[in-house]
């Protein structure tokens, strides 16, 4: 038999998914930083373009490095995606809050960076591309907080 106090414990599937796919995000991100700071080689990339806009003058956002960028977000997000699963916190608005605004800070980050590799650049990195999804799914993860900013706590 499962108790009342065991069911409000347990971490919602959404914040679940959201520490899941902002590991995967550090995954592509620390890829990307170990090539920008010279550790590997060049960039499995397949067909894409991912030299070209690794070497454009927009992968550098606010003097930093945008894989820079990629790795400390997802960092954060994991850490707070891993923070919002403990049962004393699934009921924290703070983590509800930080949730959706690093959630769709990414998604918005990402829109971004697509726009000029689409618009600008005119070439595509299928890393960045990567990215970008997982950043998306992040988002659309996150909208459930948004509900659950309306419960009193």
């Amino acid at each position: 038999m499962i108790t009342e106090e065991v069911v409000d414990s347990v971490p919602p599937k959404n914040r679940m998914a959201i520490t899941l796919l902002a590991l995967i995000g550090v995954l592509i991100a620390l890829y990307m930083t170990l090539h920008k700071l010279g550790l590997i080689g060049s960039l499995l990339c397949g067909a894409g373009s991912c030299e070209v806009v690794q070497t454009s003058k927009y992968a550098v956002f606010m003097g930093v490095p945008v894989p820079y960028w990629g790795l400390v977000g997802y960092s954060v997000l994991t850490t707070v995606g891993l923070i919002s699963v403990q049962p004393r916190f699934v009921d924290s608005r703070a983590v509800r809050i930080a949730l959706i605004v690093l959630g769709t800070g990414a998604f918005f980050f990402s829109a971004y960076l697509s726009a000029l590799e689409q618009f600008v650049i005119h070439a595509w990195c299928r890393w960045c591309i990567g990215s970008a999804i997982v950043a998306t799914l992040i988002f659309l993860c996150t909208l459930p907080e948004f509900r659950r900013l309306e419960r009193p706590t």
